[in-house]
């Protein structure tokens, strides 16, 4: 076996820890990219007002992961969405992630067909089993120019990083290959990318250069992503290469919801419904479905939205 290769590094100074970032690295002389990322605390602010089953949570942490991946390969400003749709217990999820990795998701689940099927979240076939023999992965970016992309491809494979790499395959047309892990505490992914082949006059052997990559991808299982920093990792999985690591980019939770954009959709709706809602119910709440944060509004609340009075303050939001 070779000998470990050296491992050049642009480091911040501002990066204390090896949690809640996403980093870029290149393998030298090579035409090979690859993009990392670990979460811990946007992982755990993100579950903070929900309770998914370990299978779906376990989901839900890949597809965060995959999320952050996309978004870290591309160049926008704007908002990267991540969807899959499929028949079985889990039919919906959804990861968000803006160009400057801020990040939200959310799941949509059989509570009992998930509980029917008894399956450890790590187990192999885990994936099929939530999700089902049929579904599409589509990812959609919406820039701040107004201008927006959308790719489809059916559910591959038996995993979401399986999902992934045929997404890349399909519609941006780059070999791809992707590890991705979650568990209660932790999300992690690593992705491996063939630069496209415009640049490849300058490499002696590009299709030699990626099957080597390939192999190293092969050396590491993804539960080990969870628990080793960034530099171990590729160390191990690739010996012998030059490989040069950037500054991470932080990556943070944070839901878009807010008391005026909700004060909005209620006075879409109207106020003959509102007032109806308020005799039975004696107050209107509403909860984000990505957050799960409530926002109640009173009688004066509402009363407040259909008059030339300002909308309400973040005062009605309750935790």
């Amino acid at each position: 076996m070779p000998a470990p290769g050296p491992i050049v590094e642009i480091m911040s100074t501002e990066l204390t820890t090896e949690s809640d970032y996403v980093r870029r690295f290149i393998f030298e002389q090579r035409p090979v990219r690859g993009h990392w990322v670990h979460l811990q605390r946007a992982w755990r602010e993100l579950r903070a007002h929900s309770a998914y089953p370990p299978p779906v949570r376990a989901l839900l942490g890949e597809a965060v992961a995959a999320a952050v991946l996309l978004a870290a390969t591309l160049k926008f400003r704007g908002t990267l969405t991540l969807q899959l749709q499929g028949s079985g217990a889990v039919n919906l999820l959804v990861a968000q992630c803006t160009h400057d990795f801020r990040l939200r998701a959310v799941a949509r689940f059989d509570e009992e067909r998930v509980a029917q099927l008894q399956i450890p979240a790590a187990a192999a076939g885990a994936f099929r089993a939530l999700v089902g023999s049929d579904g599409r992965f589509t990812v959609t970016v919406e820039a701040d120019e107004k201008s927006s992309y959308q790719g489809i491809v059916p559910l591959s494979g038996d995993s979401m990083s399986a999902s992934l790499e045929a997404y890349f395959a399909s519609s941006e047309q780059l070999p791809t290959r992707v590890l991705l892990a979650a568990d209660d505490t932790r999300v992690a992914g690593l992705l491996l990318q063939k630069l496209p082949a415009a640049g490849e006059g300058q490499w002696s052997d590009p299709a030699a250069a990626w099957q080597e990559a390939e192999r190293g991808m092969e050396r590491l299982a993804p539960w080990e992503l969870l628990g080793a920093p960034l530099e171990p990792l590729l160390l191990r999985g690739f010996p012998g290469q030059d490989l040069r690591l950037f500054r991470g980019a932080a990556v943070r939770f944070e839901c878009r919801c807010s008391t005026g954009r909700v004060a909005g959709v209620l006075r879409a709706l109207g106020e003959g419904e509102m007032r109806d809602i308020l005799r039975e119910q004696g107050a209107v709440t509403v909860t984000c479905e990505f957050c799960h944060r409530p926002y109640r509004f009173d009688s004066i609340d509402i009363e407040a939205l259909f008059t030339d009075s300002p909308p309400p303050g973040d005062t009605p939001a309750l935790h």
